[in-house]
C-alpha cells in the first residue's frame, strides 16, 4: 500500500511563541517532516515571531537544534535539514506593544495566490492583542486563518469573551481552535470504522452496547506546570475538551456529510443531550507522595490544595440512540501506565446455549490512541483442543505498524495533520466557538458544585489505576473498568 501525499498551496505560516517549547517539540518537527515528504511547496514561508531578540540565522540555529533533539537521528539528512531551514525566518515581537509590526508586515506577503496562518502557540491572554494587532495592522488579509491552543478559556464566561475578541477580527470560519486529540489517525479511523461499515453501525446503540468507557491515564505528574495545573485539575485540563470531544465521536449521529460544518453540528447535539451527572457519580483524587517521587501537593508546592489529578464519571446521554448507557470517563495523572483507549462494551448474548462452566463472554471493541494505535475486537471463539466446548476470549487486532508495515511509520503525527487541514482550510477536526461553549456550560455547574462544598479529592497512590471509589463506581453495577496496559 502505498500512502498518498497531496502538496498543499503556498503559504506564509507565523508561530507566534516560535521559540516557545510547542514549538520546537512539535510544531516546527511536524512541518519538517511535512516539508520532507514533498507536501510543503518550496516557495512556502514559516516565520517565527516572539520577544526574544534573535536574527534569522540564530532562529534556523536553535530550530536545527530543536529537530536533532526531538526528531530520530536517522530520519533526515543534512540537505534536507538546510532546505527547510532556508525557509524559516524570525521576527521579534511585540504582543501588547507597537515593536514588530511593521517589520512583519513586510515580511507577510498578503496576495490572492498566497495562504496566511497565524498559530498562536501563546498564553491565551495574548489571544486578542495578537487579533487585534493583525487587523489593526493589516496584516491578516481576508482569507488569513488563526489557530488558537488549549485552553480556550477556563469557565464559559471566559470562553464566550473569547469568543466575541477574535470575532471582532476574524469570522468563525478564520479560527481553528486546536485539539491534537483529534489529529490522531486511531481517532479520525474511529469515523471510519463507525461510518464506512456497514458491520458496526447497526450495533452501535443501546440495543447492543452495555457500555462505554474513554481512559487517558498518565504516568507523568504536573511537573513544570504545577501552578496553571493546580488553578485548571483535570477536570478543565482533560475532561472539559479531550475526553468531551472523544465522547462526542462515540456517540454522536452520522453526520449527513463528512464535512466541517455537518460534523461539529453533531458533536454539538451530544454535548447539549448530556444529562448533568449525579454527585455520587464522580469520584476525584489525587496522587500522594512515593518513594519514586512526589506527590501532588509537593509539586504544586500546597498543603492544601483540592484541585483534583485524577477524575472517573459515569455519563449518561439523554436521546434515543444511547438511553440507558452508561459512559465512564476517567483521566489522571502518575497512573499505572501511559494510555489512552476508548472501549465500546457490547451486551451479552441474550440467551446462551453453552453450559455455564463456558463463562460469560461479550465482544468489546477498542480504539487505542497511545501508544501503539490501533483498533481491536474481541471475539469468542472454542479453545482448541479436545475436551468439550471451552470457550475462550481473543482479539482480532489491527495495530497500525503491524497491519500496515513502514507506511504506519510515515503517517502524520496529529500536529503535522491539523497545521495542514489549517493550510487546506479544512476546520472538520476544529472545535466550533458554540460547541466549546456549550461543553463549558455543561462542566461550570459541576465544578461549581464541589467548590462550594470544598470537597476534597481522593488521596491514590502514585503507579495505580487511581482512587478505590473508581473502581467502586463501576462495581456496585456489577461492572468493572478495563486493566490499563502500557
Amino acid at each position: 500500500m502505498v500512502s498518498r501525499v497531496i502538496p498543499v498551496d503556498d503559504f506564509d505560516l507565523v508561530i507566534f511563541g516560535g521559540t516557545g517549547d510547542l514549538a520546537r517539540r512539535k510544531i516546527l518537527p511536524g512541518l519538517f517532516r511535512r516539508f520532507c515528504s514533498g507536501q510543503m511547496p518550496a516557495q512556502s514561508r514559516i516565520i517565527g515571531a516572539a520577544r526574544s531578540e534573535l536574527s534569522d540565522a540564530a532562529f534556523r540555529r536553535d530550530i536545527k537544534a530543536a529537530l536533532e533533539e526531538f526528531l530520530p537521528k536517522d530520519s533526515f539528512s543534512a540537505k534536507e535539514v538546510k532546505a527547510f531551514l532556508d525557509q524559516l525566518h524570525y521576527v521579534r515581537i511585540d504582543a501588547t506593544g507597537t515593536e514588530g509590526w511593521g517589520a512583519l508586515k513586510k515580511l507577510v506577503r498578503n496576495d490572492k495566490d498566497t495562504i496566511q496562518a497565524f498559530y498562536f502557540s501563546v498564553a491565551p491572554s495574548l489571544f486578542g492583542d495578537l487579533a487585534e494587532r493583525l487587523h489593526t495592522n493589516k496584516i491578516a488579509g481576508p482569507g488569513a486563518r488563526i489557530v488558537v491552543e488549549k485552553p480556550f478559556g477556563r469557565d464559559l464566561g471566559s470562553a464566550k469573551k473569547l469568543n466575541s475578541t477574535l470575532r471582532d477580527h476574524f469570522d468563525e470560519s478564520q479560527i481553528y481552535r486546536i485539539d491534537h486529540y483529534l489529529g490522531k489517525e486511531t481517532v479520525q479511523n474511529l469515523m471510519a470504522v463507525r461510518f464506512g461499515n456497514m458491520l458496526f453501525e447497526p450495533l452501535w446503540n443501546a440495543q447492543y452496547v452495555d457500555h462505554v468507557q474513554i481512559t487517558v491515564a498518565e504516568t507523568v505528574g504536573v511537573g513544570g506546570r504545577g501552578a496553571y495545573y493546580d488553578k485548571s485539575g483535570a477536570m478543565r485540563d482533560m475532561v472539559q475538551n479531550h475526553l468531551m470531544q472523544l465522547l462526542c465521536l462515540i456517540a454522536m449521529e452520522p453526520p449527513s456529510h463528512f464535512d466541517p460544518d455537518a460534523v461539529r453540528d453533531e458533536k454539538l447535539k451530544v454535548i447539549r443531550a448530556l444529562d448533568p451527572p449525579k454527585r455520587d457519580d464522580i469520584v476525584r483524587g489525587q496522587y500522594e507522595s512515593a518513594t519514586d517521587g512526589k506527590g501532588y501537593l509537593e509539586e504544586v508546592e500546597s498543603n492544601d490544595s483540592i484541585t483534583e489529578s485524577f477524575i472517573a464519571m459515569k455519563l449518561a446521554i439523554s436521546n434515543w440512540r444511547w438511553a440507558g448507557v452508561p459512559f465512564y470517563l476517567r483521566t489522571g495523572k502518575r497512573m499505572k501506565a501511559r494510555t489512552s483507549e476508548i472501549s465500546i462494551v457490547f451486551k451479552e448474548t441474550p440467551h446462551s446455549i453453552f453450559d455455564k462452566d463456558s463463562g460469560r463472554h461479550r465482544n468489546i471493541l477498542s480504539i487505542r490512541l497511545q501508544p501503539n494505535e490501533g483498533i481491536t475486537l474481541g471475539v469468542t471463539i472454542k479453545e482448541p483442543g479436545p475436551g468439550g466446548m471451552r470457550l475462550v476470549d481473543v482479539p482480532l487486532d489491527m495495530t497500525f505498524a503491524d497491519a500496515l508495515g513502514p507506511e504506519a511509520e510515515g503517517v502524520p503525527d496529529a500536529y503535522e495533520r491539523l497545521i495542514m487541514d489549517v493550510i487546506r482550510g479544512n476546520q472538520t477536526l476544529f472545535m466550533r466557538g458554540d460547541e466549546v461553549e456549550a461543553a463549558w456550560s455543561w462542566t461550570d455547574p459541576i465544578i461549581e458544585d464541589w467548590t462550594r462544598r470544598g470537597e476534597r479529592p481522593k488521596p491514590y497512590d502514585v503507579g495505580t489505576t487511581g482512587p478505590e471509589d473508581a473502581a467502586v463506581l463501576m462495581h456496585r453495577e456489577g461492572r468493572r473498568w478495563l486493566d490499563i496496559k502500557a
